[in-house]
C-alpha cells in the first residue's frame, strides 16, 4: 500500500478529531498531530483505535508512542500490515 493510499484512508479519521483549519485541507506526511492540527492526546488515541479498526492491525504501546506525525503514523501501519 503507498504513502498517497494510506493518506486517502486517514483523513477521513483525522478530519473526525481535528478542529477545522487550513492544515487540515493541506494535510501531508509532514503534519504534526498535535502541533499542526490541535488534536488533544485523548483524541489521538482515538484516532489509533479508530486505525486499528480501518487497517485491520493492532498497534502496541510503543509503536504508538511513535505516531505523532502523519509519516511516523504511515511508518508504523506499514510495519504492522507487513507483520500481517
Amino acid at each position: 500500500m503507498s504513502n498517497e493510499e494510506i493518506i486517502n484512508k486517514l483523513k477521513p479519521i483525522i478530519t473526525t478529531y481535528a478542529p477545522v483549519s487550513d492544515a487540515l485541507d493541506n494535510l501531508n506526511e509532514e503534519s504534526d498531530f498535535i502541533k499542526d492540527l490541535n488534536i488533544n492526546s485523548a483524541n489521538l488515541v482515538d484516532i489509533i483505535l479508530d486505525v486499528e479498526e480501518e487497517f485491520g492491525i493492532t498497534i502496541d504501546n510503543t509503536s504508538m508512542e511513535k505516531m505523532l506525525t502523519v509519516s511516523a503514523s504511515i511508518e508504523v501501519i506499514k510495519e504492522k500490515l507487513s507483520e500481517k
